[in-house]
């Protein structure tokens, strides 16, 4: 929708659409926007780059244009976290992650569950790593098998079917996760295996590791590759890592292995990097890749036992 207003000291039409706001004749992706804040009938823009931008004099359309932004925002910000599940809730509630806490929408899908804060920092959190989940009064918390703790709450009448609803959905995708990883096979010379979505069974990755270093290959009916990995972290924190960088791109794997540059060309792969902390920890500590030819196989083992290519 249009609104007239003000912005950058003068008069424009301003339009929200999927991808962006339209401000007069320049337009802000949403992949630049750092926190949205609603401030005396006028809207604050604040950026990644330290830019702020006020709009205001919007009149009677105030409410509908901040009701319309953060709503846009929020479906771009699952967009980039691949949410295509059916939804089963959407609620307006309290939220308080590892770095940031606050008011937003909050949202239970069958396999994970979405905070949607009016920042940059909407998480996707996999219901398939969580370790426990709980109420607590007002309060649902998740605590993950890596340590880390999600609590989301306050959400009124909806508070308790909620939590409810999210425990159920927890032990059935563990569930189907279980029996669809007994289906897979770590080819050899690969010992892990893991998902990449639970509902994708037939899409799958053999990991094996060396000293300090790891390939991956994928399996997706794709042209095979196998990706590389030098880190300096202990082996089962790598793993850890791996399997929910694996698990948070879903079909959109390619994110793992594009180049910066290919990513700077990509909003919405921007906004799912800077969402996702296992996908940044992976993409940091890439090594290159093998194409599969002749050579693969004596490549592969040769990078594995002494950590290089030639």
């Amino acid at each position: 929708m249009k609104y007239n207003g003000n912005v950058f000291g003068k008069d424009a039409e301003i339009s929200i659409e999927k991808e962006g706001i339209r401000l007069g004749e320049r337009f802000l992706d949403y992949s630049e926007v750092s926190k949205l804040i609603p401030i005396n009938h006028r809207v604050r823009i604040d950026t990644l780059s330290g830019e702020l931008i006020e709009v205001s004099m919007l009149g009677f359309s105030y409410d509908g244009f901040w009701d319309e932004l953060i709503g846009c925002f929020a479906k771009r910000s699952l967009e980039s976290l691949f949410v295509d599940e059916e939804q089963i809730m959407l609620c307006e509630g309290e939220y308080m992650l590892p770095d940031e806490s606050g008011r937003g929408l909050i949202a239970l899908y069958p396999d994970s569950v979405c905070v949607l804060p009016q920042t940059f920092n909407a998480v996707r959190i996999p219901l398939c790593f969580t370790e426990r989940l709980w109420l607590d009064g007002y309060l649902f918390h998740i605590l993950m098998q890596s340590g880390v703790e999600y609590v989301v709450g306050r959400m009124g009448y909806d508070t308790t079917p909620f939590a409810e609803r999210a425990i159920k959905a927890a032990e059935l995708v563990k569930e189907q996760r279980c029996r669809a990883l007994k289906e897979i096979t770590a080819a050899e010379p690969f010992t892990e295996k893991g998902l990449f979505r639970t509902k994708h069974p037939e899409q799958y990755w053999n990991a094996v590791f060396g000293n300090g270093v790891c390939a991956v290959e994928l399996f997706a009916g794709e042209d095979a590759a196998t990706y590389l990995y030098r880190f300096s972290e202990d082996r089962e924190v790598f793993l850890a890592k791996l399997n929910l960088a694996m698990e948070a791109t879903g079909t959109h794997r390619e994110v793992i292995y594009m180049t910066d540059e290919q990513l700077a060309a990509n909003p919405l792969y921007l906004m799912t990097v800077l969402r996702t902390p296992a996908v940044r920890f992976l993409r940091e500590r890439s090594d290159g890749r093998l194409i599969h030819n002749k050579n693969h196989r004596e490549k592969l083992e040769r990078y594995i036992q002494q950590g290089k290519l030639s």
